[in-house]
């Protein structure tokens, strides 16, 4: 145990408020931390807002401050300042929140900003398939997030915008992004199922499935109608003969 705590020593630093969780294990071979450049981590470690509001965060307590967030973004100004948005990145990278609470941050459909920083997580930490199976679903959400730009000024971005940068570029919010192989590369390789479905595909699969159904009912009924006029026209044939005939009896001689 003792040689175990040494190599975690070794490996995540001093014990510090800036050490990374020792429980925490490598990601993609190296600290977690290091995914974030050395000295961009010495900006954060030096900010105010990462000496009072992420000192002491636990994967809990680091949802209601994913809440606060009202930007996205790396390092803004002059003095390329990192925002809180990334602040919170490295902070998720230090403590290593389990993989559920992070997939909870994706799904959270009430807030935006919540669901983009677990996005942005899973792309530096997460296996390539998985990086797809979760992402990609955010192809669907069209909500608009505000980004800080490097001169300080904003801009808007979609979140399917935003998803779409994550898995296909190399470097985004001034993090260089790891390695993702092309998609086709892990169906090829049996990692993936098939291609992606949009939800215009979906949405025309089913709107063709409607007019298909409606198609199908519009004949059903036109074939109602016309056995409903056929035995209209049936049972007034039938009625005229019997009073045609009913008539010829009426002019028939009575018998002697």
């Amino acid at each position: 145990a003792q040689a175990s705590a040494v190599r975690a020593c070794a490996m995540w630093g001093k014990n510090s408020a800036n050490v990374t969780d020792t429980t925490a294990i490598s990601v993609h071979g190296t600290n977690p931390q290091n995914l974030v450049e050395k000295i961009l981590r010495s900006k954060i470690y030096n900010h105010a807002y990462w000496k009072e509001h992420c000192f002491g965060l636990t994967a809990e307590s680091l949802v209601d401050k994913a809440m606060e967030l009202d930007t996205v973004g790396g390092t803004f100004g002059g003095i390329r300042e990192p925002s809180h948005f990334i602040q919170l990145t490295l902070k998720m990278l230090q403590i290593q929140p389990e993989k559920e609470i992070v997939l909870e941050f994706i799904k959270n459909e009430d807030y935006k900003y919540v669901r983009a920083l677990g996005a942005f997580y899973l792309r530096l930490t997460g296996r390539p398939a998985e990086v797809f199976q979760y992402l990609e679903p955010l192809y669907n959400d069209y909500r608009k997030l505000r980004r800080r730009l490097a001169s300080g000024e904003y801009c808007l971005v979609h979140v399917d915008e935003l998803v779409d940068e994550l898995l296909r570029d190399e470097y985004v919010f001034d993090l260089a992004l790891p390695h993702l192989p092309k998609r086709h590369t892990l169906v090829a390789s049996g990692l993936l199922t098939g291609p992606r479905r949009s939800a215009l595909e979906e949405d025309l699969n089913e709107l063709i499935a409607e007019e298909e159904a409606a198609e199908a009912a519009a004949k059903a009924e036109a074939k109602a109608a016309a056995k409903a006029a056929a035995k209209e026209q049936k049972a007034a044939a039938e009625a005229a003969a019997r009073e045609k005939e009913a008539a010829a009896a009426s002019r028939r001689p009575p018998p002697p």
